[in-house]
């Protein structure tokens, strides 16, 4: 093996160490691990979608955005269908917009 690919290999490893070592520091925070220390069940923030949106839950997910832990829940309401996000920390509607359909759906749903 040449110089140049031991001191290749040496960088990966020490890379790969320091990620593994950040990571276990708890400098990167899973879905799983967060979702133990948040205050709102999954179920009550689809309910206050629903109730929000007037309609009923399609699809909800937990997910870290600008504004930290939410719950983004799809609600249909009627022929619309809305994106509300639940602060999962205190229950409440942080925003809830229109999901418009994009050029893609249009384009499955005539095949």
């Amino acid at each position: 093996m040449n110089r140049y690919s031991k001191f290749s290999l040496l960088a990966a490893a020490i890379a790969a160490a320091s990620t593994f070592a950040y990571a276990t520091q708890g400098g990167m925070e899973n879905d799983a691990q967060s979702i133990t220390k948040v205050k709102i069940p999954l179920v009550q923030a689809v309910t206050t979608a629903e109730q929000h949106a007037n309609g009923k839950a399609a699809r909800a997910e937990y997910e870290n955005s600008k504004h930290g832990w939410v719950y983004d829940v799809e609600v249909v309401s009627g022929a619309k269908v809305f994106d509300v996000k639940v602060d999962a920390f205190k229950g409440t509607v942080i925003s809830s917009a229109e999901d418009k359909a994009d050029r893609d759906d249009d384009h499955d749903e005539q095949d």
